[in-house]
């Protein structure tokens, strides 16, 4: 009676030399690291690995070790102050085609990194960091997609011929469509309808002489516009976080219109903003040679041009139609032009923005060609003794330069101010322009000793709660307390090594959850000991007693066990953040104790009281 079959034994033993060996890796510390990677058409390699010790060799700067990747070069340090002077000396070494992020690496020892072993991540609350909530402008989103229609609908009129006079917004929103009669009016109403299923068109009756329709985005297409807006700025996010070479960010829609960014590990806050935060797209146009710029700018703007100026002040009179966007953009690499040693940014197009740069510039060579930088910024302003959120969109003209010949998938833009801003555009582009404006409307900074505060107060509430239940349960069940205490401390041992497999985030709400677990694992015993003690004062043997009261509280157990799995489950799929982080815990933890204080005690009781016949037990 009370006897474990050896394959038993075997599992238990299998599944605790997995969690020792996957929860070994959290016991090493982070070493401060750069993590440097290539932009553009550069690449990292040996010879960068060269370059950069013999920068720092000459610069007099220690590091542990040095190791390509492959796609990146990590750099180890002792501590942060070496990590930060190292940055400034790696960045002048290399030049302007590589990227190099502040980090924290892993130290796990190579034996155990070979089994996959990994630390698990410390959230922003334990690690430090930052945190933005970010808005997405859903107007500007709708407005970008009303322009596109807006250049649609002049092409598909004018290809059929039928006449109209102008395009523009309407005051109430949707597009103005004006013609000369209501013939032409009827005939654009039907090829409108026919060409644009997104559209809803209607006669607008205006009292006067003119013949004019609304076309407006349907409900159903202003909704996917404004979804799709928030998804691809949410990926486009993702990619500048990878640009900055953080670990573990946590990028996350919440509600309708804002994205939560979560930077834990990062000590260069003021980039991180500036880099989200910015907006920065490019739009190239042809220059009108056709008429005056000071005549625009006494009010007198061509009908199909828009007045800009250049970065040092001057007019500039651009067509409206725009030749190409940045969204055709998909590599953007910052250097130094040859010949004037200005900086620059070499761009590369897709296949279809590459195709629609050469013919327009097959047919306009020998003319100027302007590269529009836009930016939106936000800033609060006071109004009315109230501070209110004013909106700026920024467009100036970088370069306007003459097309010497037929550019194709590659070519080059100058006209920047300096090497700083050619790789902070160029980090942009390569990320992708945003599909709507996004600010930045909150911003939280957790600092790394308030971090180190966080761990060392969550660590000490697990050791107090650990060892008075530990003492507890020795005095109460002597025994059986002990072995409680063991399968208790494998419950731990078993949670770090589930969240360090799985990757998974420690937050401060998880170490709760984790205290909580220990609560919980122990109560699963005391429902456990408290049956055999009954079924002892009930008369029943020592080896009865314990069949029994494994038995027995099995039920009870499985119940309280399953409906908190059910809470945290569902606290896991409608929770956002914290929350989750509590819900996982707690759920790896339900299951790991499901674990010890069934089949570990049993296997410990059987191994120390089964097959042989014994007159009292100690509990």
């Amino acid at each position: 009676m009370n006897r474990y079959s050896p394959w038993k034994y075997s599992f238990i033993l299998l599944l605790i030399g997995l969690g020792v060996l996957f929860a070994l890796p959290n016991l090493y510390d982070k070493d401060p690291s750069l993590q440097i990677s290539a932009s553009g058409v550069s690449e990292v390699s040996e010879l960068t690995e060269f370059q950069v010790s013999t920068a720092l060799e000459e610069a007099g700067i220690a590091f542990k070790s040095m190791k390509v990747g492959l796609e990146n070069l990590t750099i180890r340090f002792n501590d942060t102050g070496t990590q930060l002077k190292a940055k400034s000396v790696v960045e002048k070494s290399l030049g302007r085609n590589y990227s190099v992020a502040l980090n924290l690496a892993p130290a796990t020892p190579d034996w155990l990194a070979k089994f996959g072993a990994e630390p698990m991540f410390l959230g922003l609350d334990l690690r430090g960091g930052v945190h933005f909530l970010m808005q997405v402008d859903m107007e500007a989103a709708i407005s970008k997609a009303e322009d596109r229609y807006m250049s649609d609908l002049r092409s598909i009129l004018r290809e059929n011929k039928v006449r109209y006079k102008t395009i523009t917004r309407n005051k109430t929103g949707g597009l103005l469509v004006r013609f000369k009669d209501d013939s032409e009016r009827d005939n654009g109403q039907s090829l409108i309808e026919d060409e644009f299923q997104e559209l809803d068109v209607t006669i607008l009756e205006a009292g006067s002489d003119e013949s004019q329709l609304v076309a407006k985005l349907k409900e159903q297409v202003v909704l996917e516009t404004q979804k799709l807006a928030l998804q691809q700025n949410i990926t486009t996010l993702r990619k500048r976080v990878n640009e900055l070479g953080v670990a573990e960010p946590v990028i996350q829609q919440q509600g309708l219109s804002r994205v939560v960014v979560q930077l834990p590990g990062v000590q260069d806050t003021a980039k991180a903003k500036n880099i989200l935060g910015a907006t920065a797209t490019l739009e190239f146009r042809m220059v009108d040679e056709d008429h005056a710029a000071q005549d625009a700018v006494d009010g007198r703007v061509p009908a199909g041009s828009k007045l800009y100026y250049q970065r040092g002040g001057q007019p500039i009179l651009l067509e409206k139609q725009v030749m190409l966007t940045g969204d055709s953009i998909i590599d953007a690499a910052s250097g130094i032009d040859g010949l004037s040693g200005q900086p620059n940014v070499t761009i590369t197009l897709d296949g279809k923005g590459a195709k629609r740069m050469s013919a327009a510039t097959r047919d306009n060579v020998g003319k100027r060609l302007a590269v529009v930088f836009i930016e939106n910024k936000i800033e609060v302003v006071e109004k009315n003794g109230e501070l209110v959120e004013k909106k700026e969109v920024i467009e100036e003209v970088i370069n306007a330069a003459v097309i010497r010949e037929q550019l194709g998938k590659r070519f080059q833009i100058t006209g920047l101010e300096s090497t700083k801003e050619a790789r902070t555009l160029a980090l942009l582009l390569r990320a992708g322009a945003l599909a709507a404006p996004i600010y930045i409307i909150e911003e939280r900074t957790v600092g790394p000793s308030l971090g180190q505060d966080n761990i060392d107060k969550g660590f000490n509430s697990v050791l107090i709660g650990f060892a008075l239940v530990l003492v507890f349960m020795v005095v109460y069940y002597k025994v059986f307390g002990l072995i409680a205490n063991v399968a208790l401390a494998l419950n731990l041992v078993l949670i770090v090594a589930l969240l360090s497999l799985l990757q998974a985030t420690l937050t401060l709400p998880g170490i709760a959850g984790i205290v909580l677990t220990v609560g919980m694992a122990v109560d699963a015993n005391v429902l456990i000991f408290e049956r055999i003690r009954e079924e002892i004062r009930n008369g029943n043997s020592p080896q009865a007693s314990i069949h029994s009261g494994y038995e027995k509280a099995f039920s009870t157990i499985a119940d309280a066990n399953i409906t908190t799995l059910i809470a945290a489950l569902v606290l896991f799929s409608f929770g956002t953040g914290p929350i989750k982080g509590f819900a996982v815990t707690l759920s790896l933890g339900i299951l790991s104790s499901m674990f010890t204080a069934i089949m570990v005690t049993r296997g410990l009781v059987n191994l120390i009281y089964g097959g042989r016949r014994i007159e009292k037990l100690k509990i």
